[in-house]
């Protein structure tokens, strides 16, 4: 991140425009998010009218009758409201533990998966399946994903601070490193594993989807979910003045080793439990803060929690797209996330580099 950047979010601690920008984002994101819900619980393989859908969600939430049929009423309430609810858990994760790791790290290009959460979460999962666990418990996969991703992450910070002192530096390489290895060892499990249906259940999940999503799902994860984008809301301020430098950060009463490892900890705690049930879903927390950032400014005030509303916002639009773009047939939410993030990587790569060749 620029150092005129870090100025700007620094200083915009003490701004009053915070509150205007923080409601006018969310006021334009949140309705945004409300017609995609209507749209998403509309379409699929049976259609039912905006007007239905409208009124299906909101006797579902307890507003109003609804005027869909019974069977339009169970296949929202019971099979698409779930999903819509898990994708934008999902994207909210994702959207703001991405607006974490690249403030916290001072680089637009970092995304939630850079301590090694994704990889470790998805190593976890392919044990199961590889084990066939998921046979004995339907939550047997996500526990494991989750496990993955904490532990993934616990091992990346004990090698940055082996030395007494977190090395941020460190703790982006050893990230790389145990990323890099997890990698390998899920190849090696994909090789070893005779079993074509196992075989083809890593791949299904490691492209990260929410088929088969229930409110057993979403009863499960949201705690988790909600937990660690709240911690990192709360630090937002201090995640400001970090900005800084930690010597004017700890002279304006931030204490900056135990702040970071909190922020550290509240974005993989959000990254984790979304690893753990949606599978690896990439591009979500690059993408989505730093449009934002573009638009709104650094100030993580702003910046965090829209960042929840538009990695919402844009999960539940991928979603829907994966489930109708091909229909009957239905892609996998990754490579969908992957055809938008990918070339807006490559323009961010060419961009920075230019930035950095005009210095």
């Amino acid at each position: 991140m620029e150092r005129t950047d870090r100025v700007v979010q620094a200083g915009a601690t003490s701004g009053r425009s915070v509150p205007r920008r923080l409601l006018t984002g969310a006021v334009g994101l949140g309705m945004l998010l409300m017609a995609l819900v209507v749209v998403a619980a509309s379409v699929g393989p049976l259609d039912i009218s905006l007007v239905h859908s409208l009124s299906a969600l909101l006797e579902a939430v307890g507003l109003a009758d609804s005027s869909a049929s019974d069977t339009e009423q169970v296949v929202i309430e019971r099979i698409r409201l779930p999903r819509i609810v898990l994708a934008m858990s999902v994207g909210a994760a994702l959207g703001t533990a991405g607006a974490t790791m690249q403030a916290l790290f001072r680089n637009p290009l970092a995304d939630p998966g850079i301590i090694g959460v994704s990889s470790g979460g998805a190593l976890g999962a392919v044990i199961a399946i590889s084990i066939g666990a998921q046979a004995a418990s339907s939550l047997l996969l996500p526990a494991f994903a989750f496990g993955g991703a904490l532990g993934a992450t616990a091992l990346v910070y004990g090698i940055a601070s082996s030395g007494g002192r977190v090395s941020m530096a460190t703790l982006i390489l050893a990230g790389v490193a145990i990323s890099a290895l997890f990698g390998a060892v899920v190849s090696a499990i994909i090789t070893f594993t005779t079993n074509s249906e196992l075989q083809r259940a890593i791949i299904f999940w490691l492209a990260g989807g929410f088929d088969s999503t229930g409110w057993d799902d979403v009863r499960l994860a949201l705690p988790p979910i909600g937990a660690g984008i709240l911690v990192v809301l709360v630090y937002s301020r201090d995640l400001n003045l970090l900005s800084l430098g930690d010597d004017e950060a700890s002279s304006l009463g931030v204490r900056t080793t135990l702040t970071r490892v909190t922020l550290m900890v509240g974005a993989t705690l959000a990254t984790g439990a979304a690893v753990a049930f949606s599978g690896t879903i990439a591009f979500v927390g690059l993408v989505v803060p730093h449009v934002l950032r573009l638009i709104l400014g650094p100030d993580n005030r702003v910046l965090l929690p829209l960042s929840a509303i538009g990695g919402a916002v844009f999960m539940l639009a991928a979603d829907t797209i994966a489930r109708t773009v091909a229909s009957p047939a239905e892609l996998r939410v990754g490579i969908i996330t992957a055809f938008v993030g990918a070339p807006f990587f490559i323009l961010l790569l060419i961009k920075n580099r230019a930035r950095a060749e005009s210095l």
